[in-house]
């Protein structure tokens, strides 16, 4: 009993501290420490063995996962100093025009984080263009910061075939699928969230205008402007801007078209099995290509690598912590006792892969790290369930993506410490299209899916 409401406690703990804008490593070290004291767990188990090696440890995702994090903090470090990124967006802003920033801001970063650009990138990237997108079509800050989040949070991050992104990968490493696993029930997930998301911004966005509620300028806003001004008349053609990403996508598209047409080599066997190395190559020769495609790149390559490398540190760390934290979560009989009441809901099989991804998720504000923590835990009884490791690959996937963006979550948190915003303004419309939105995508695919079984 004492052991449950410490896990409670330190869950509590966990969503307090980040809530208040703590440090993740340390609100997680704190948060565990309460785990364990009141679990009997010894504290060298807790803080030497489970947090860091452990099968779902914070060290172990980290071994696993630094090439994968530093490909692509260092490309999506060369896209920006190529200006690159700036000049997709600003293509997209052309052809559209600002009436259709809330489509711009999600077609956008949708396309620049499907092709590998990390998120915290591609927020960056948007703030300065949204400013004048903002002013000129009076949108509400609000709507268009949730507008980066369901083109950036959403489909391309667990639905759509291909991604290089982490949560993509770790299903393909864990079930040995590849990237492409539960394909078109991604497709589908994919087109519901962007539609059901961008139907709901594009409705309370007139909603807002009738009541009043427009483009509010701040001082930082100004700072935005002045840079986006500075960097248009500089930008590279969209052409030469969205080769980076065509790359990408191809490195990772061809394996699978060519063992489809009925060829083989080796190559394309390592490609298909080794997902983590794979992406890693494909987001590697992308940044290639901005050296060879941009001189900005080629004058400062080594100080902008360098950055890039110092970019991938800080997610790699806090995703590991959230994940080590589950790591030492998986060990109490709290957890144990969850794990077997969710196994033994009376419910379909890919119904309760829903729930359970989504609640585990849920806990650790990850999407990444409750996805680690499903596979290492629960995925191997579903297995044995007769569920096969493709569709357990995406919904898994899609579930993972639902309430990893409740109020704790560093990603939302980002977003609204850049943007200028609190939870109580903008919170609800975040929630509704990185929460509610792709938890009905997801149930969809998953009656799809008992449909065709």
């Amino acid at each position: 009993m004492i052991g449950n409401i410490g896990l409670l406690l330190g869950l509590a703990l966990l969503i307090g501290l980040a809530l208040r804008g703590w440090n993740i490593l340390l609100a997680v070290l704190l948060s565990i420490l309460v785990i364990g004291l009141t679990n009997g767990m010894a504290l060298q188990e807790v803080f030497l063995q489970h947090f860091p090696f452990g099968a779902s440890g914070a060290f172990s995702f980290a071994g696993n996962f630094l090439l994968l994090f530093l490909c692509g903090a260092l490309f999506g470090r060369v896209m920006a100093a190529s200006q690159a990124a700036q000049g997709v967006a600003m293509a997209i802003t052309n052809w559209l025009g600002p009436k259709q920033a809330l489509l711009i801001a999600m077609l956008v970063c949708a396309l620049l984080t499907y092709g590998g650009v990390v998120v915290f990138v591609v927020i960056f990237t948007m703030y300065p263009i949204g400013v004048t997108l903002m002013k000129e079509a009076n949108i509400p800050r609000r709507l268009y910061a949730a507008a980066i989040a369901l083109g950036a949070g959403t489909f391309t991050m667990t639905a759509l075939p291909g991604t290089p992104s982490i949560h993509n990968v770790i299903a393909a490493r864990e079930l040995g699928t590849d990237l492409f696993a539960g394909g078109w029930y991604g497709v589908l997930a994919g087109v519901l969230m962007a539609g059901l998301g961008m139907w709901y911004l594009q409705t309370q966005w007139r909603k807002a205008l009738a009541d009043g509620d427009g483009y509010v300028a701040t001082p930082k806003d100004e700072q935005m402007a002045a840079l986006a001004n500075a960097t248009g008349s500089s930008l590279p053609g969209w052409v030469r801007s969205i080769t980076p990403v065509v790359v990408v996508l191809l490195l990772i598209v061809l394996p699978r078209v060519l063992m489809m047409a009925g060829l083989s080599a080796e190559w394309i066997s390592f490609a298909l099995t080794q997902p983590v190395l794979w992406a890693s190559f494909a987001l590697l020769m992308g940044a290639a290509s901005c050296y060879a495609l941009f001189p900005p790149v080629r004058e400062n390559f080594v100080r902008t690598a360098g950055q890039g490398a110092d970019d991938a540190l800080l997610p790699l760390i806090n995703t590991a912590a959230v994940i080590g934290f589950g790591g030492v979560v998986i060990q109490t009989s709290g957890f144990h006792g969850f794990a077997a009441w969710l196994l033994g809901l009376d419910l379909p099989t890919l119904v309760s892969v829903f729930l359970s991804a989504n609640l585990i998720s849920g806990i650790t504000a990850s999407a990444s790290g409750g996805l680690q923590i499903f596979m290492s835990s629960l995925a191997p009884a579903y297995l044995e369930a007769g569920v096969s490791p493709e569709l357990l690959h995406r919904i898994a996937n899609l579930a993972a993506g639902g309430l990893d963006s409740l109020p704790h979550s560093g990603a939302v948190i980002a977003l609204f410490t850049l943007m200028g915003l609190t939870h109580k303004e903008a919170y609800r419309d975040i929630f509704v299209v990185t929460v509610l939105v792709p938890m009905l995508a997801a149930l969809a695919v998953v009656a799809v899916a008992m449909a065709l079984s």
